[in-house]
C-alpha cells in the first residue's frame, strides 16, 4: 500500500513499433515468394533446381532477421562508438574492391569484395556507415547545423565516399547522395538551397538528352551512361540492344492489366526479362498481380514510410530521429528509382527493389538499418 501523502510515480514502459516489424516480414515472406515466381524457370535451367535463388535468398533473410531483432533490443547510442570505424571501413573496402584481385567483377563491373568464403557488395556497408555517422554529427552540431560552414564540412565529409562508389555504380551513388541530402534537409532550417539542387538535378536530367556528347566530353557522363540515356528516350530503336530488357519489361507491365495473370503465370519470365528476379522484379509482380498488385506493394512501402515518420517524431533525441530519417530516405529513393526504372521513366540505373530483389548483401544490410530503426522505437518511453 502507498503511503498516504505520497503520490505513486507513473512507471515508463518502452515503445516497440510491431508494426513496422510485420511490415518487414510481409515484405521479406513477399520477396520470397515473388523470387521463385520470377525464377523458378531460369533457376531450373541453370541448376536443376527452381528454388535455387529463393532458398538462398531465404536462408539469408532468415539470418538477417535474426540479428535485426538482436540489433532492436540494443540501445542505438552503443552503435554512435562505432560511426567513424564505419566511416574508415567504407573506404577501406571500396578500395580493395577496386584496386585489388579481391574485387570481383560483374557485369564489367568491379561491384563485389571477396574477403575468404565472403562475398559482398561495399557499397551496402557504405550507406549503413554514412547514415549512423551523419547521424552523430548533426546530433552533435546541434542548432550549428544551420550554418553554411557545418553543412559544408558534412558535404566534404560525404563526397568522397559518393564519388568513390559513383565512379564504379552509379545508382549507388545516387542513392548515397540523396541520403545525404535528405538528412540535411530535414535536419536544416534554411530550404531554399536545397530546391535550388533538386530544380538544377531535374533540369540537368531534362536537357541531357540534347547535351549527351558534351557531357562525355567533359567527363561528366561515361559513353555506357549516354547509351543508357539514348535507350531511355528510344527504347523502340535500341530494341536488339540496351533497350531489349527495357521493352520486356514495360511489355510485362502492360499484358498483367488490372488483376494480373495470376502468381506464377508470367510468360515474360521465361527467358524475355533478363535477370527477372533482380532489378526487374516489379514487372514481373505487375504481370502476375496486376495493377492491383503493384499498387498494393506501393502502398505497403508507404505505410513502411508512413511508420518511419512516426518513429522520428516520437524519438528521444536527435540522433535518433535522424537514424531513422536516414534509413527512410534509403528505402524511399531506392523503391522511387527502382520503379522508375522498371517503367522507364528514367534511365536504367541497375537498382533493387528492398526486401523483394535477389540479393543477400542488400537484405542483410538492410535488415541491420531495420535493427537501428527498431532500436530507437524501443527506446520511446510511453507512460502508462
Amino acid at each position: 500500500m502507498p503511503e498516504p501523502g505520497k503520490i505513486k510515480k507513473k512507471k515508463p514502459h518502452r515503445f516497440y513499433d510491431y508494426s513496422l516489424l510485420f511490415t518487414i516480414i510481409f515484405l521479406t515472406v513477399f520477396g520470397l515468394i515473388m523470387i521463385y515466381s520470377a525464377s523458378s524457370y531460369k533457376a531450373q535451367l541453370d541448376y536443376g533446381n527452381p528454388g535455387y535463388f529463393m532458398l538462398r535468398q531465404a536462408g539469408i533473410a532468415g539470418v538477417s532477421f535474426v540479428a535485426m531483432y538482436i540489433v532492436s533490443k540494443i540501445d542505438y547510442h552503443w552503435f554512435a562508438r562505432f560511426a567513424m570505424l564505419g566511416y574508415i571501413v567504407s573506404y577501406v573496402t571500396l578500395l580493395l574492391t577496386r584496386f585489388t584481385p579481391l574485387g570481383v567483377a560483374s557485369h564489367g563491373k568491379k561491384r563485389w569484395l571477396r574477403l575468404g568464403p565472403l562475398q559482398f557488395q561495399p557499397t551496402e556497408i557504405v550507406k549503413i556507415s554514412l547514415i549512423l555517422l551523419l547521424a552523430v554529427l548533426i546530433a552533435n552540431l546541434g542548432v550549428r547545423i544551420n550554418q553554411l560552414r557545418a553543412v559544408g564540412f558534412i558535404v566534404a565529409l560525404s563526397a568522397p565516399l559518393a564519388l568513390l562508389v559513383t565512379a564504379n555504380n552509379l545508382s549507388s551513388g545516387i542513392i548515397i547522395c540523396g541520403i545525404v541530402f535528405v538528412m540535411l534537409f530535414v535536419a536544416c532550417k534554411i530550404k531554399w538551397p536545397f530546391f535550388l539542387c533538386i530544380g538544377g538535378g531535374v533540369g540537368l536530367l531534362a536537357v541531357a538528352p540534347y547535351i549527351g556528347h558534351l557531357l562525355v566530353k567533359l567527363h561528366i557522363l561515361k559513353d555506357y551512361q549516354l547509351g543508357r540515356i539514348n535507350v531511355w528516350v528510344n527504347p523502340v530503336q535500341y530494341a536488339r540492344s540496351g533497350g531489349y530488357q527495357v521493352l520486356q519489361g514495360l511489355y510485362a507491365i502492360g499484358s498483367g492489366g488490372l488483376f494480373g495473370k495470376g502468381l506464377g503465370e508470367s510468360l515474360q519470365k521465361l527467358g524475355f526479362v533478363p535477370e527477372a528476379q533482380n532489378d526487374m522484379i516489379f514487372s514481373i509482380i505487375c504481370e502476375e498481380l496486376g495493377l492491383f498488385g503493384a499498387i498494393s506493394v506501393i502502398l505497403i512501402f508507404m505505410f513502411m514510410i508512413y511508420r518511419f515518420m512516426v518513429i522520428a517524431g516520437n524519438a528521444p533525441d536527435l540522433m535518433g530521429a535522424m537514424i531513422v530519417i536516414g534509413v527512410m530516405a534509403h528505402i524511399a529513393i531506392q523503391v522511387i528509382l527502382n520503379i522508375a526504372v522498371v517503367t522507364n521513366t528514367i534511365p536504367n540505373t541497375g537498382v533493387t527493389l528492398p526486401f523483394i530483389s535477389y540479393g543477400g548483401t542488400s537484405v542483410m544490410f538492410l535488415m541491420l538499418e531495420m535493427g537501428m530503426v527498431l532500436s530507437v522505437s524501443n527506446q520511446i518511453k510511453l507512460e502508462q
